[in-house]
């Protein structure tokens, strides 16, 4: 009976081999990649424009009556008479103009500067001896003279 008693009496000995290959096999078996960190999730403001003192006031100017103002109020009326086409330039393929001493392509936008203020122009089309842009929610067509 020695015998029997000292094959139950260390049970620890022969349960580690099972248990180290259980242990190896889950490890083998779990995902090598890293966990991906978790992003922040990016809230934007969103500032409404206060149409009466009672709405809101300017945090930087208290005082002001700026923000008040409305927005057709606040926009300068520029005449578009004061746009010149100055000249033409680039190849055939592309044709570019020159309208107060800015360059624009068919398609390009941009702002140019006048006796009256700034207008935000877009042109249209680029034809021999003229040029369409639209300016202020209007479309002018503008010729050019050699003078």
């Amino acid at each position: 009976m020695t015998t029997h008693q000292n094959k139950f009496h260390r049970p620890a000995t022969w349960l580690l081999p099972p248990a180290l290959l259980l242990a190896a096999a889950l490890a083998a078996a779990a995902d090598p990649s890293p966990a991906r960190p978790v992003l922040p999730v990016t809230v934007r403001s969103v500032f409404v424009i206060p149409t009466s003192p009672k709405d809101g006031r300017d945090p930087f100017f208290p005082e002001s009556m700026r923000v008040f103002q409305s927005e057709a109020s606040a926009k300068n009326t520029v005449e578009l008479t004061s746009l010149t086409l100055r000249g033409f330039s680039g190849t055939p393929g592309h044709r570019l103009v020159i309208i107060n001493n800015h360059t624009f392509a068919a398609g390009d936008e941009g702002d140019v500067i006048t006796a009256s203020g700034r207008v935000h122009i877009h042109c249209l089309e680029i034809k021999p001896n003229a040029v369409v842009v639209e300016a202020s929610g209007q479309r002018l067509e503008l010729t050019f003279s050699s003078q």
